[in-house]
């Protein structure tokens, strides 16, 4: 494959008898979008066209809020089309985006297909090309081959991939020196005006019928009319959303940008994440706030315009590790990680999604992602630290479930976030380093007031105890209306256990890998290559949560429903949604006895030191099976279901550590910014994590690991 995204085939623009389409994808918006306005300034007629084809991929069918959302947007953009004297959005539902759009062209006569690029996403057969990358070429090819002229445009970055490398011209491998490099690079373009005009000529319904997209059943249309009532899609909105953040939370973003407990985050990524946002507008609104402020010698708001930009940064980041390493979205990137004796074991897997993990923060977080598709971005940390390093699942089932239930789900983005957090990138955290939900939970809600909004039934504990209830004294507790193990779980995993278990678990991970490579010396195994012999733990059925799917025809015209049903991210009713899950896990504890650790791939030769899950009525895997001490021992008569996991999993408490405001944003559903009281940034935190990416964060302190060996896309691109 080698062309340019950016080369333009066939007939000019301008010429007499000229039809445009332009294919809308992840760029719903009208102002700096280059493909529209190369389509408005091109003589002749703008037909607008969007394909849902989400079959193309694979395993990473769009969750219900990501849905909700692009149903709302497509209509937002629908209108300001046509208010631009555009024609109506024409839409199509198929299985493969390039079967309808080249069938579109034809049958309306288009002379010139206009769009902006893409740059990686799943690609279920891991080829060395982004799927993204090929998909357009192919469109290119089929389309310049008929006499069709086709041109692509940068729209989502910064900066190309291909544009960002070292001295030497290669790809950078770590996020300082590339972002360090990209900050050295002249400015981006100006973002674009909205064009003043659409020539939308006479297109007839007949030839061009537009297909009704559903992207919602009966039985989320509730939870949906709640997300209304939190959010406005739509890239008019998208502006707003920005002018409100940029005069207000930018300025103090340095400072409160880790508050969990108020939002003081941009709000952004759902926006960016559609296109409903220009990128470069972004980029030049906040260099301008930056230089002002710098001149004024104001430093904390000239700090704050650096951070968020390096936020920005993060997420041009997730998008370049994507397309110079199509296979991060599936392997971890440093090729020891691939001996990494992941536990694969639903019943944690379950417990961590439904919030009953027994640590507020953590269940906090992932009830606020149940209910609303939204988690601040120090959150997402914390409840992706834990299901890493607690737990030890295999970070792809994390990534997947952020991937169906967030507004912002960007598999680029969320790839990067996991790889980090997991100790697969060079810069990444270090995997042996656990964080203290406890002490993390004091050092982002200093005053329980997010874990109260989310944990009612620790509404009424004391802030001295609200983020390690189990420690907290018989009285207090009975006086909070809590009873541990009953209407509020103790702790699933002792820190202690899960920190022993967790070397033990590296300790085997480097025997492997140094067996591996000796094989390797010897002759007897071919290298480790990118670690792409070894085929990814599977999803859990459960989290697949399908009924009656029937996939997409190509050729078919109306009304084509998903049928898709995924009922976690249905909003829960907190005390029904705990007795529901509680049943659930006293029958998943009694059948979960069998080892979980996956196998290590047969083609190395040796066998794996197998470490057996605990069971019901005995410890295992470094947890030993104990009863709960420290101001519990009255807690005697618990719920069946916490008693089974007591007794499987070897609970004990951990250590200690210490605001703002939170409102509702128009109903209460997800967080808006109000000005918070200030505070200094926690020195404990060594990450500066990306409010723009939400889950792409980088530690300045690299590790010295040894990098495998990447396949990289021809430059040519």
């Amino acid at each position: 494959m080698s062309v340019s995204p950016s080369s333009m085939s066939g007939a000019g623009a301008g010429e007499a008898g000229v039809r445009t389409v332009v294919w809308f994808r992840r760029d719903l918006r009208v102002e700096d979008n280059p493909a529209l306005a190369a389509a408005a300034r091109a003589a002749g007629e703008v037909v607008p066209v969007y394909v849902w084809a989400p079959e193309e991929d694979g395993p990473y069918y769009p969750g219900r809020v990501s849905r909700w959302w692009l149903s709302q947007s497509l209509k937002h953009l629908d209108a300001s089309l046509r208010r631009l004297g555009a024609s109506r959005l024409v839409t199509r539902r198929s299985a493969d985006a390039i079967v309808a759009l080249i069938e579109l062209v034809r049958s309306i006569g288009a002379t010139h297909l206009f769009f902006n690029h893409l740059y990686g996403s799943i690609d279920p057969e891991f080829q060395i090309d982004p799927l993204s990358l090929v998909r357009d070429h192919r469109v290119k090819e089929l389309l310049t081959a008929e006499g069709i002229a086709v041109q692509s445009f940068n729209a989502d970055l910064l900066y190309e991939p291909w544009e960002v490398v070292d001295d030497d011209g290669c790809p950078f491998t770590m996020f300082a020196p590339f972002w360090d490099r990209c900050l050295c690079m002249p400015d981006p373009a100006a973002p674009l005006l909205p064009p003043k005009r659409i020539t939308s000529g006479e297109l007839p319904t007949r030839r061009c019928p537009s297909d009704e997209l559903v992207f919602e059943d009966e039985s989320e249309r509730g939870s949906n009319a709640l997300l209304a009532r939190a959010w406005s899609p739509g890239w008019q909105n998208a502006d707003k959303a920005l002018a409100a953040f940029l005069n207000g939370p930018l300025m103090d973003y340095s400072v409160n940008r880790k508050k969990a407990d108020s939002a003081s985050t941009s709000l952004l990524s759902p926006y960016l994440h559609f296109g409903e946002l220009s990128v470069r507008k972004v980029f030049h609104q906040v260099r301008m706030k930056q230089l002002m402020w710098s001149n004024e010698g104001n430093h904390a708001g000239d700090e704050s315009c650096a951070l968020f930009l390096r936020s920005i940064g993060l997420r041009e980041y997730s998008r370049y590790l994507t397309f110079n390493h199509p296979c991060s979205l599936e392997k971890p990137l440093l090729a020891h990680l691939r001996f990494f004796p992941w536990v694969v074991d639903e019943v944690y897997f379950k417990v961590w999604r439904q919030g009953r993990t027994g640590y507020p923060l953590v269940d906090a977080g992932m009830r606020e992602l149940w209910a609303t598709g939204w988690l601040h971005d120090r959150i997402r940390v914390v409840v992706s630290s834990f299901f890493v390093k607690v737990l030890q699942l295999p970070w792809r089932w994390g990534m997947k479930y952020f991937w169906d239930t967030l507004l912002d789900a960007d598999l680029e983005s969320d790839a990067l976030g996991w790889q980090y957090i997991s100790g697969s990138l060079p810069d990444g955290r270090e995997l042996d380093r656990i964080d203290n939900p406890q002490l993390e939970g004091y050092k982002f809600d200093p005053h329980g007031e997010y874990v109260r909004r989310w944990l009612p039934e620790l509404a009424r504990l004391p802030t001295e105890w609200i983020h390690h209830p189990w420690d907290a004294p018989e009285s207090v507790l009975q006086a909070a209306g809590i009873e541990l193990g009953s209407n509020y779980p103790l702790p699933i995993v002792e820190l202690d256990a899960a920190k022993t278990r967790l070397q033990d678990a590296l300790s085997e991970m480097w025997e492997l890998e140094a067996a591996s490579r000796a094989a390797m010396e010897n002759g007897m195994e071919e290298g480790l290559g990118d670690s792409s012999d070894v085929p990814p733990i599977a999803f859990p059925p459960e989290l697949q949560m399908e009924v009656d799917r029937a996939p997409a025809q190509p050729t078919v015209h109306g009304p084509t429903t998903a049928g898709r049903r995924r009922e976690d991210q249905m909003v829960p009713s907190m005390t029904s949604s705990l007795i529901r899950a509680e049943t659930e896990l006293s029958a998943d504890f009694d059948n979960n006895s069998m080892d979980s650790r996956p196998e290590v791939p047969s083609q190395v030769l040796f066998q794996p030191r197998m470490e057996r899950e605990a069971t019901v009525g005995g410890g295992g895997g470094g947890m030993a099976a104990r009863s709960n001490g420290g101001g519990h021992q009255g807690h005697h008569q618990q719920h069946n279901f916490q008693t089974t996991i007591h007794r499987a999993r070897g609970i004990a408490p951990s250590t200690s550590e210490a605001s703002s405001n939170w409102t509702g944003r128009e109903g209460g559903v997800v967080p808006v910014w109000s000005p918070p009281a200030a505070s200094g940034p926690s020195d404990h935190y060594a990450a500066d994590e990306a409010d723009i990416t939400s889950r792409s964060y980088l530690d300045r302190h690299p590790q010295s690991h040894t990098l495998m060996n990447w396949s990289q896309l021809s430059q040519s691109l």
